[in-house]
């Protein structure tokens, strides 16, 4: 994955905006980026995308910018020359995307069939979009096709909200999901960018699915953490899990054979994507140990945040 599809990835959700007046692109822009979501893939399906492009490109550097509903080359040419960073396209045209790819942009087709994902991944291509996506069989087919395509990304994008995102974002290969709830005509149009932003909001909570893991408390050895998590098992008649750093009560406690992170302990918190949780929280002011880092086959499994926390430490885990 290069770094324009990691900082997709990581942002998650990819905002589809069809835009008729390109002076309300700016302000449109600044209320997705205050909302989590630095990204947007301004549709060739009006006559001010590329003006729309230009002025935000130029106005808010943050974002990451992309052009959508890209039919023809000269609608290609024009979107590389507004400064866009990705293209778009609705459906698998061969010429385009070879075009486009040539130019040295990155390209995401539109694929419904396993045939037309095979074919862009013969290109070189390591993500593409899946369209129309709850139409097409939704997050069911994805799983059924990442059997074959272990190493394909998908950005489903059609009948996507918020009540169905989280489905998409849990599974590990989405790049994002490309959705216009957040940016539906009447909000843009009656300039309406604080409702926007918190639309943004609360579809970045639910791609995260941040939720309590369990809390960690530390002991000075393994005799005190025994003793702790055999009178917590008595008290309340939960399951003992004994593990090699820690004994776990139930779910909800993990008992520290030793003084390990955190004055008291640390609080675990599970999250769909650890990688996305990352640049989100980041967004809100947090910063992380990055020794702390735990990789494996399937990405980052576990990261700590810098800080005391009322006595503890905090970690991500993958879900």
């Amino acid at each position: 994955m290069n770094d324009l599809l990691k900082k997709i990835h990581d942002i998650g959700i990819v905002p589809v905006i069809a835009i008729d007046d390109a002076e309300k692109a700016v302000p449109l822009a600044k209320a997705l980026v205050a909302g989590g979501l630095p990204a947007a893939e301004v549709t060739f399906r009006t006559a001010a995308a590329e003006d729309a492009i230009r002025a935000i490109v130029k106005e808010v550097p943050e974002m990451v910018v992309g052009a959508g509903t890209v039919l023809t080359k000269d609608q290609a040419d024009r979107a590389i020359d507004a400064g866009v960073q990705f293209i778009v396209s609705p459906g698998f045209n061969p010429d385009i995307t070879r075009y486009v790819i040539d130019k040295g942009m990155l390209m995401i087709p539109g694929t419904a069939t396993a045939g037309e994902m095979e074919q862009a991944m013969s290109m070189g291509l390591d993500a593409v979009k899946f369209f129309p996506a709850e139409q097409n069989g939704g997050i069911d087919k994805l799983k059924a096709l990442a059997g074959p395509y272990k190493t394909l990304m998908w950005m489903p994008t059609g009948g996507i909200n918020t009540d169905n995102l989280e489905k998409y974002m849990s599974f590990p290969q989405i790049l994002a999901c490309g959705g216009t709830w957040m940016v539906k005509k009447d909000l843009i149009e009656g300039e309406r960018w604080d409702e926007i932003t918190a639309i943004c909001k609360a579809a970045v909570k639910k791609m995260l699915g941040a939720e309590l893991k369990h809390i960690g408390i530390n002991t000075a050895n393994e005799e005190e953490a025994v003793s702790l998590a055999k009178t917590l098992c008595a008290l309340f008649d939960m399951e003992y899990r004994p593990i090699d750093i820690s004994v776990f009560v139930g779910r909800g406690f993990e008992i520290m054979k030793y003084m390990g992170e955190g004055r008291n302990g640390h609080i675990a918190i599970a999250v769909n994507d650890i990688d996305r949780a990352v640049f989100h929280l980041a967004h809100n002011g947090a910063t992380f140990d990055e020794s702390t880092r735990k990789i494996d086959e399937k990405g980052t499994k576990l990261i700590y945040l810098n800080g005391d926390f009322g006595g503890f430490a905090i970690h991500l885990a993958r879900k």
